[in-house]
């Protein structure tokens, strides 16, 4: 394994230098936190992930996984992380202190998670989804579904999951079957299959408390017609746990992830599964959006961890390395020179360095703006609110799909040895790649975006970004270095405009199969124009601060960031000149295509 995984320093530098983190303390919410325990909270969460998770992360899969007993055995260490981060309070962080959490802000607690998911994202993923989970039955749950679950869970004794995906519905959420019949008790009695549910059933908890969406019998039908329900493994009753008729079937073989089991769950065979209500009826697809637009931002935040534990691994790899003499040293008896040497090494790990900083930035503006949301009042509220809804899909689309690139390009720099498992860059890319999939594939998040998004508020949230990327623009005009940079992304951005006014014009003359024909790519560039914003934003505090005259590591940490800055608006935001084009095209060979080509 390699010596590091993440950037500390850099974790600071976004959240105090380009954020101003400390900025939320002035609201009553956050009023008693401070820059010190900030740092304090983040050096827990990093010792926490050195001393508990980054050690076993190749472990994990390596030893996968088994079934045996009708019991799904996970990596012993589970249980006790799980433990440590439920007793310090990791997964009860954000909730009010009424409810025993620390009101944690999102933005500082979403930084914690990439710690604890560049360490080990199979890992994390146990605790991370107890606490979406557990959230939901705090702002949507009865009292006493409150009373009976929030507090093992926040504990980290008993898991949490989201279990929405069944074997011929897939993402169709209207099309599921999974039913659930009122019994008179208050309960009601839940029957059908559920897939894909990650952490949903294993041996490192107590319980598991399964968030789960059903229809009620004689309901609407589609969408209107979904319910959300508490559909505990073991039920309490009479202070004792009883078996839930929950089984489970099997789980997943995956690529990837392989610490973290998948399971297939049966409900019901018995007819003796019970849930609970949570909220109104047929409501469930809302509630359950709450944990799903939380849990976009959060596989962004797991897309970039892994993109920087592979990019810390193949910049080691790479220091170390000697091979070969530059093309003009024709001296063969001359030492080998490092790989790091190589100017096309150095463009792999600038790639790697610039989209990973990048989409950190990007992830940690959405929780910011998701702090201010729920701070602030008025108008400013529905501002920061629709700039969040806006950037969900990219903040989820852009960090999962580059680091399917980024973790590549690390094991290219390693050559043949970051195929084999004797490295861990194979694995970083094997886990990374569920993450253009999870909680929605890219073209989920598209149509999302252009389709939802775009045109919410006659327009509002897409204009809002408009003028945050002016504003940014214009501050780094003024800064004679960053000029000409800023300039491009005008330029870029201006042309961004000039594709959404033609797509929403050709939205109120045509049928949606043309408008979204092409959503992919929509967001693809949105998320470049975003990443490039970030950029730009980084960039005047680095000038800020070169201006300073800093040496030793401080100076070589701003020249990194400025080369990495350099990197992107040379090599990545170009990207967005040939997308914009095909944009604007009216070619439609996918629309038009018949089937029977394919074949």
């Amino acid at each position: 394994m390699a010596k590091e995984y993440m950037s500390m320093r850099n974790l600071r530098f976004l959240l105090h230098e380009v954020m101003n983190v400390e900025q939320l303390t002035k609201y009553e919410r956050y009023s008693e936190h401070n820059k010190e325990m900030f740092d304090l909270m983040l050096d827990t969460a990093k010792q926490i992930a050195d001393n508990l998770m980054f050690p076993i992360y190749t472990e994990m899969d390596e030893k996968k996984p088994t079934m045996g007993d009708g019991i799904v055995h996970v990596h012993p260490q589970i249980k006790d992380i799980m433990r440590e981060i439920g007793q310090s309070g990791w997964i009860v962080a954000q909730e009010d202190f009424e409810h025993g959490g620390q009101q944690m802000p999102a933005t500082v607690y979403n930084a914690a998670n990439f710690i604890f998911h560049a360490a080990n994202t199979s890992a994390a993923s146990y605790f991370g989804l107890t606490m979406g989970s557990a959230e939901l039955i705090s702002a949507f749950g009865s009292k006493e579904l409150q009373e009976t679950y929030m507090t093992k869970m926040f504990a980290g004794e008993w898991q949490g999951t989201m279990a929405l995906t069944e074997p011929h519905a897939g993402s169709s959420l209207g099309d599921i079957y999974t039913t659930a019949k009122e019994t008179g008790d208050g309960s009601y009695l839940i029957k059908g299959q559920k897939i894909f549910i990650s952490a949903g059933d294993h041996d490192g908890v107590e319980n598991i408390v399964h968030l789960m969406l059903a229809k009620i019998e004689g309901g609407p039908e589609g969408t209107k017609g979904i319910s959300l329900f508490v559909v505990p493994k073991h039920r309490p009753e009479n202070g004792t746990l009883v078996p839930n008729d929950v089984v489970t079937a099997g789980f997943e073989g995956k690529m990837g992830m392989k610490g973290c089991p998948v399971a297939h769950l049966v409900m019901g065979d018995n007819d003796n599964c019970k849930g609970w209500l949570v909220g109104k009826p047929h409501n469930g697809l809302r509630y359950m959006f709450q944990m799903m637009n939380g849990a976009r931002i959060s596989v962004g935040m797991m897309s970039t961890a892994l993109s920087s534990a592979a990019y810390y691994a193949s910049l080691e790899y790479a220091n170390e390395r000697p091979q070969g003499r530059k093309p003009s040293n024709r001296d063969a008896s001359s030492p080998q020179e490092l790989i790091i040497e190589y100017a096309d090494v150095r463009r792999m790990l600038l790639f790697q360095k610039s989209v990973t900083e990048g989409s950190l930035a990007l992830v940690t503006q959405c929780a910011m703006y998701a702090d201010l949301a729920r701070v602030t009042e008025g108008e400013d509220k529905v501002k920061y609110q629709m700039l969040l809804d806006l950037l969900t899909p990219m903040a989820k689309a852009y960090p999962s799909e580059i680091s399917v690139q980024s973790t590549s390009q690390g094991m290219q720099v390693l050559g043949g040895a970051g195929f084999c498992s004797d490295f861990p860059l194979q694995q970083y890319y094997r886990d990374t790649r569920i993450n253009p999939i999870y909680e929605g594939t890219t073209g989920i998040q598209a149509m999302d975006l252009l389709g939802r998004k775009v045109t919410m508020g006659m327009g509002k949230a897409i204009m809002l970004f408009g003028a945050e990327l002016q504003s940014t623009i214009m501050a780094a005009m003024a800064v004679e270095p960053l000029k000409e940079r800023a300039e491009k992304l005008g330029a870029s951005a201006q042309k961004f405009q000039e594709v959404t006014m033609k797509l929403m014009d050709l939205a109120q003359k045509e049928a949606p199969e043309v408008f979204l024909a092409d959503a992919t790519l929509y967001l693809e560039n949105a998320g470049i124009l975003a990443v490039a914003w970030q950029w730009l934003k980084q960039a005047m505090v680095v000038e800020a601060k070169l201006a300073e005259n800093p040496s030793g590591e401080e100076l070589n940490f701003y020249k990194g960031k400025q080369a990495a800055f350099e990197y992107y608006f040379e090599y990545e935001l170009p990207k967005s000149i040939a997308l914009t084009k095909r944009l604007l095209s009216d070619y439609r060979l996918t629309l038009d295509l018949d089937p029977a080509y394919l074949n």
